[in-house]
């Protein structure tokens, strides 16, 4: 039987799915009247309001050693800034649901690049044959998506959200590998800080933040993107990279065409057929597949240090 703490994480695991997934819901509403840095300042702002009062109420404490501030200042240009700017700027030419499902990507990059400077994250069988297993059914999922969806996608919109992809697999692997020890709430704090300062000097030198032409629709999609993509999500995602490591937690790309599609259908009336559950069930059966305690023997990855063969 299981333990608390991984029936919970287990929680959060979907709980963070779903807010990440009903994001590129979100964004394509928000640009509908917002330019793009300044839909990415505004969310930044309301999540850091957010995160600011969770670690206030909790009386954290704030690092002493001035590099983990640095390491904190990439993570928030690698795994924030740049890959939020990517995505928001090419949902001005793709659909909505096909952002969602091309960053199902992630976990392909992580379980390389992971292996490379990770000891403790080798390639296994059941990580290999789970990411191929998974990502055929981002793949079908893609298929049906450009196949029914009436929205021309440009090749720049497709080349950026890669870019994003890419940036959000070397950001994990960073994160696990130079921001350990510290309370989830203390690196989404300063990431998302930082992150907003960069991102909203920019809104000001290159577009008109404070004439936006605000609607009912784009008021929300901020709201919901501050609070939940920018602030709670963040809060749930440092938790799970703690507790089951860069590649397990990239796992959640995988649920973000799932929850793309399904936001899709209730939003948009968009038809839910057979090749979408076959689509979800690859997905679902290639994380159960990862987090297999089966075929676990190492094929790749970094040789651990003398001190962690001698452990």
């Amino acid at each position: 039987m299981s333990s608390p703490a991984a029936r919970l994480n287990w929680v959060l695991f979907f709980v963070l799915g779903l807010m990440w997934g009903t994001s590129y819901l979100f964004i394509k509403i928000g640009i509908e009247t917002i330019p793009t840095f300044t839909l990415v300042a505004y969310r930044l702002g309301i999540g850091l309001a957010f995160l600011a009062v969770v670690v206030a109420v909790a009386r954290e404490q704030l690092p002493r050693d001035p590099k983990i501030y640095g390491h904190l200042l990439v993570m928030s240009v690698v795994n924030i800034a740049l890959p939020f700017a990517l995505i928001t700027s090419a949902e001005q030419s793709v659909d909505s649901a096909l952002a969602a499902i091309l960053n199902g990507a992630v976990p392909l990059f992580v379980i390389v690049i992971a292996a490379l400077f990770l000891h403790d994250e080798p390639i296994t069988v059941n990580r290999l044959v789970g990411l191929a297993v998974g990502y055929a059914g981002v793949v079908l999922l893609v298929t049906r998506s450009l196949g029914a969806s009436g929205v021309e996608s440009s090749v720049g919109g497709e080349l950026a959200l890669l870019g994003s992809t890419l940036s959000y697999g070397v950001g994990a692997v960073y994160a696990r590998r130079n921001v350990r020890g510290l309370r989830p709430m203390i690196p989404a704090l300063f990431q998302v800080g930082f992150a907003f300062v960069i991102v909203s000097a920019i809104a000001l030198v290159t577009e008109k933040p404070f004439e936006v032409e605000w609607t009912d629709r784009s008021l929300f999609a901020i709201v919901w993107l501050g609070l939940l993509g920018s602030g709670a999500a963040y809060l749930v995602f440092f938790r799970l990279l703690q507790s089951w490591g860069a590649t397990r937690t990239s796992l959640v790309a995988y649920l973000l065409p799932i929850v793309g599609i399904v936001a899709g259908a209730l939003v948009l009336d968009e038809v839910v057929d057979a090749g979408v559950l076959a689509g979800t069930a690859l997905i679902i059966g290639g994380v159960a597949l990862v987090n297999s305690k089966f075929g676990q023997r190492r094929l790749y990855g970094r040789t651990p240090p003398p001190a962690a063969r001698a452990g």
